[in-house]
């Protein structure tokens, strides 16, 4: 009879570079570009809280408010990129891959409650019509715009972590709003409908909302160790399936490390062989899960075939071989 555990972080593999920088799963984007990003944040709030209040615009000053929750937000991420590269240690045996999906998930929460602050203070501004100054909310919404498009194009390239997503999202939110109130401005201007401004109040709060709860949901299905998005349990297995030897596998767990690391978990059901030979057929197994899914850290426990099926989750039926 044969029963072993192995565990692999897929450092072994032939033909598969591996180091612990994870360039291929890791954003190739410096922390700096966070910090340029948040001191260019808090100067464009002060600008928009002025031009808001100079110009009495709801709409302007919500979206001070909305792009000043963007200055914590990118000081977490900046720290959860700072911490995402530190190696594992006897405390975090996985390492640190997850402080940026808690980082999203703590903006998202600040910013599902933020989303319906702002939509109260539009309907309440609905109730009690202000003149605005249009050319307060035009030139303030121009600055803004630049800002907030240059942080987008310059986060762009980490738009694959969840963490730098939430960030890249919430400022293309914000260009998208500069622009519609620009627009709004120049209604108001042609038309004196100033009820336009209200009502670019409260699209920006429904925006914040929509992209924010769309966050929290997939964070919240990471940190609760979710199966990956892009994986399916079944392909995973009948993929293990294939590898010569392997009569039965189950009790099958996927879960995300966090910023495109991804782990598996299984029992492996096999005849019995020489440990040399469950070495070979462990390392395919291994091999298998990195090339074909991206799998990094790859956990197997070994059974001999025939045992009576009194496992968790079981997965496809044993291959016909």
């Amino acid at each position: 009879m044969v029963r072993m555990g192995a565990h692999s972080h897929g450092h072994d593999q032939p033909g598969h570079s591996h180091d612990h920088n994870h360039d291929h799963a890791h954003p190739a984007l410096r922390p700096a570009v966070l910090g340029w990003a948040m001191a260019a944040t808090l100067g464009l709030v002060v600008a928009e809280v002025f031009g808001g209040i100079l110009g009495r615009s709801v709409a302007l000053l919500n979206d001070a408010v909305h792009n000043l929750s963007d200055v914590p937000a990118i000081g977490i991420s900046y720290l959860a990129m700072r911490y995402a590269q530190r190696p594992a240690d006897s405390e975090k045996t996985y390492g640190y891959h997850r402080a940026g999906t808690l980082a999203a998930y703590t903006n998202s929460s600040v910013l599902v409650l933020l989303s319906l602050w702002l939509g109260y203070e539009a309907i309440e501004r609905f109730r009690s019509p202000v003149t605005v100054v249009e050319s307060w909310m035009i030139w303030t919404s121009l600055a803004a715009l630049a800002v907030n498009g240059g942080i987008t194009l310059a986060l762009v390239r980490g738009r694959g972590d969840l963490n730098l997503r939430s960030i890249l999202i919430h400022n293309f939110g914000d260009a998208l709003s500069n622009i519609a109130i620009i627009a709004g401005a120049v209604v108001i201007h042609v038309t004196g409908a100033h009820w336009i401004d209200p009502l670019l109040g409260l699209a920006i709060g429904l925006l914040v909302l929509w992209s924010s709860i769309g966050i929290l949901r997939e964070s919240s299905h990471i940190l609760l160790e979710g199966r990956p998005r892009e994986l399916r349990l079944e392909e995973v297995a009948r993929a293990i399936l294939t590898i010569e030897g392997v009569q039965e596998v189950h009790d099958v767990h996927l879960w995300s490390l966090g910023g495109g690391h991804h782990a598996l978990s299984l029992h492996a059901r096999i005849p019995d062989m020489h440990l040399d030979e469950c070495e070979h057929l462990l390392a395919s197994i291994k091999r298998k899960a990195s090339q074909d899914f991206g799998i990094e850290h790859t956990t197997v426990q070994l059974e001999r075939a025939g045992l009576p099926a009194v496992s968790g989750y079981v997965m496809p039926e044993p291959a016909k071989k």
